[in-house]
């Protein structure tokens, strides 16, 4: 029962967060701290969007795919200092996007490019009490850069990378006899400072806080050889907001969420044998309604997440898919919201592969 991991499906992947609330492209999960003794693990994954539209006013003015494809790396090094404390460096790529709008389409938004980067490197330690109470907590360090071209509205701007530091809390229960374990997880806003150009003569600061979330993540054994696991997660995204200073004096924010997200994920992990382990998960994001960001126009989730472990010695190879509806939504064109983009029938596809090592 040991064996079999709350993770299982879970690395297919950045699919599930692709196109999530905001500009998620990863969970912040904290749960490398519940692997066994020492632990390292490596990860790579695809994500292939299709996300299309039309102007309300004029169907045939289409978008076309305007979510490019990407790539999302990740990493993690456990070490177990004694019985009862654990160290965790974990690196990740929170927060994404990759925008183009493809020209000649007739779309008022069409040549239109975004893009934001993240890297973030978190330190942890845990600390298990005798009654199998663990808690834990950190700092996050976590750079952040942006660039947007909007042919139609003759701007441009370029945002600096900058970095920025928060902090993990969290705590936990676990019941190792029947592979329980229940983590609840607080990452804080992190704030950043980006030195911004519009138009390549106008330099301002830019302030854009990464939002605060808090995950709940849970699993348990319900039969032999048979895991239950899911999570729960909310993120603030109605305080993340990118207003460069011109651009917000004449239009308002570049970028903005009107609600906050909550995200559901369930999922049954089996054992075949020693070598083998399968996964099956779905997860639901609830629309939050309104107008959606031009630069991310999809509201709420569904998905499906198939996975498989391998396990050699002290190797684990995990592979996954993840199919992802997104939901629909209209954009604003304008301050009125008189012209509008509407977004349906899109999706996200996404592949991935983790290899740990126990050590």
């Amino acid at each position: 029962m040991k064996k079999i991991v709350s993770t299982l499906g879970a690395i297919a992947l950045t699919a599930t967060a692709a196109q999530a609330g905001g500009v998620e492209r990863s969970s912040q999960s904290a749960s490398v701290l519940f692997e066994k003794g020492n632990y390292v693990e490596f990860s790579l994954g695809n994500v292939s969007p299709d996300v299309s539209g039309s102007l309300n006013l004029n169907p045939a003015a289409k978008t076309g795919n305007m979510a490019k494809s990407y790539l999302q790396l990740g990493g993690a090094l456990k070490y177990s200092i004694n019985d009862n404390l654990d160290a965790a460096l974990i690196v990740d790529q929170p927060f994404g996007a990759d925008v183009s709008y493809p020209v000649g389409t007739g779309y008022p938004l069409a040549g239109s490019l975004a893009e934001l980067n993240s890297f973030s490197l978190t330190g942890l330690l845990k600390y298990k009490t005798a009654s199998n109470i663990s808690v834990y907590g950190g700092l996050r360090y976590q750079t952040l850069e942006a660039t947007a071209t909007l042919p139609a509205a003759g701007y441009t701007v370029v945002g600096k990378k900058d970095g920025g530091v928060g902090y993990v809390l969290g705590v936990a229960y676990e019941k190792p006899e029947i592979a329980l374990r229940v983590a609840l997880t607080y990452n804080s806003k992190i704030k950043h400072k980006v030195d911004t150009l519009e138009n390549g003569v106008l330099p301002s600061t830019t302030t854009v806080n990464t939002p605060q979330s808090v995950n709940l993540e849970f699993q348990s054994g319900v039969a032999a050889n048979t895991l239950v696991f899911g999570s729960v997660r909310w993120v603030e995204w109605s305080k993340f907001d990118i207003s460069p200073r011109a651009y917000n004096a004449a239009r308002g924010p570049l970028v903005s969420y009107a609600k906050n997200t909550v995200t559901f994920n369930l999922g049954v992990g089996r054992k075949l044998n020693d070598n083998w382990s399968v996964s099956a998960s779905v997860g639901y994001e609830k629309a939050g309604g309104g107008f959606s960001s031009n630069l991310g126009p999809t509201d709420g989730k569904k998905s499906l997440t198939l996975g498989a472990v391998y396990t050699q010695g002290n190797m684990k190879i995990t592979g996954g898919v993840s199919y992802v509806k997104l939901g629909d939504t209209n954009t604003a064109l304008n301050a009125t919201g008189t012209a509008q983009g509407v977004f349906t029938k899109n999706k996200a596809v996404g592949v991935g592969v983790k290899v740990g090592y126990s050590f």
